[in-house]
């Protein structure tokens, strides 16, 4: 089994609502994002897949709907405030964690069709949350 890694950075804000610690005040971050994809088999190049590919794809998502965000869980009171003073939120129906953005940007990657192995999203240069599929290594 072959896997190639390719790191994204974006930035977001947010807040855990019911977070007992400093969490539950807006807050951001600046990520990094490490996507792995996989593959039995080499492509005709010699690779599982283009490094710029696996770039591009995120991007489209990370650009559109994360990048410089404000990421709000769907009951949060300050969203009318927000969505009134015209500022850009993206209302989420889990709380959004570290663990919530690797898993949308792993099942964005995977429904364009990457072999999706993991997505390890960075939130400090000390912390990180993972998802993977069951079964991945």
């Amino acid at each position: 089994m072959y896997s190639v890694t390719k790191e994204v950075f974006f930035c977001y804000g947010h807040r855990l609502m019911h977070h007992a610690g400093k969490c539950r005040h807006l807050h951001g971050h600046s990520v990094r994002a490490a996507i792995t994809v996989s593959a039995a088999d080499l492509d005709s190049q010699g690779m599982v897949c283009d490094f710029a590919d696996i770039s591009a794809a995120a991007h489209a998502f990370i650009d559109t709907q994360l990048d410089h965000n404000l990421l709000l869980h769907r009951d949060d009171p300050l969203l009318p405030l927000l969505q009134q003073a015209g500022e850009r939120v993206l209302v989420l129906e889990q709380h959004p964690t570290a663990e919530a953005l690797a898993e949308m940007i792993y099942r964005d990657l995977q429904l364009k069709g990457f072999a999706v192995e993991s997505v390890t999203l960075w939130e400090t240069s000390s912390a990180c949350a993972s998802y993977r599929e069951e079964g991945q290594p």
